[in-house]
């Protein structure tokens, strides 16, 4: 019988929720893709070519057919730190051009709503590969995501925080991923706990820090209450509340076709 395929991003705010394919209870139990980009999972996703994905959750209005994981999430109740906009100085209400990382497009399809529903402004937005200071260059403004969010320089940049941003209009927390499954491959999907693998993940914290001393450039403890604190790998009413309110206003801005209700794998 063939192994059962799931896929992930490598960025480290992924890693409690893989661990445990990676080296915990689950390892050899499925075949896990990680990539660094988050939208290549989502393509694996649409294509069929695995059974569950990591996915940014816009994905879930653009892709068909597709269930979410219920309760296990990549989110932030306050701050998340690693997906911000970020600028010379300037300040937000200012900005005329902004250089996006596509590589999340949840966190596009964010920061195009901060910008027209809470500022009512319309930068020019351009793709770009995350590199901070060419995208600066180009622009007024840029999107970074993932782990180069967690080291900007805080003297030479001003970073707003996108969750924080979306917390201060709307009050609700934000979800950023979730597992999805193909509803084809539903039942192969309900055979992966996937709580019981983000437990486990957590119980390892220390482990997974260890495993990118040399890749993230913060202390152990700023790290360890990154992964810890800042974000939450479980949904709570604010955070349904605010995902409800996200595809809401999705769809209000035409960054997505259709609004559907959530559906999950039960």
């Amino acid at each position: 019988m063939p192994t059962t395929r799931i896929s992930a991003s490598s960025y480290s705010n992924t890693a409690p929720l893989v661990w445990s394919f990676l080296y915990g209870s689950n390892r050899g139990q499925f075949e896990l893709i990680l990539d660094n980009a988050p939208a290549r999972s989502a393509e694996l996703l649409a294509q069929k070519r695995v059974a569950a994905a990591l996915v940014p959750v816009i994905e879930y209005q653009r892709i068909e057919n597709v269930l979410l994981v219920p309760n296990v999430c990549v989110g932030a109740k306050e701050k998340v730190r690693s997906v911000c906009l970020v600028t010379k100085g300037m300040d937000l209400p200012d900005v005329k051009t902004v250089t996006l990382d596509v590589s999340s497009k949840t966190s596009v399809a964010l920061a195009k709503i901060i910008f027209r529903e809470f500022l009512q402004i319309e930068p020019i937005y351009k793709p770009a590969k995350p590199n901070l200071a060419a995208m600066l260059t180009a622009s007024d403004c840029a999107l970074l995501i993932g782990d180069p969010a967690l080291i900007i320089d805080n003297i030479k940049y001003r970073k707003f925080d996108l969750a924080e941003v979306w917390k201060k209009f709307t009050n609700c927390g934000f979800v950023f991923a979730m597992w999805m499954a193909n509803t084809e491959k539903a039942e192969i999907a309900r055979q992966i706990n996937f709580q019981n693998a983000r437990d486990e993940g957590l119980n390892h914290l220390d482990e997974i820090v260890a495993n990118y001393e040399t890749e993230i450039h913060l202390s152990r403890e700023d790290f360890k209450d990154y992964l810890s604190e800042n974000i939450s790998y479980s949904i709570d009413d604010s955070m349904q509340k605010g995902l409800e309110l996200f595809f809401e206003l999705a769809h209000k801005n035409r960054l997505i076709e259709k609004s559907k209700s959530l559906d999950f794998l039960c």
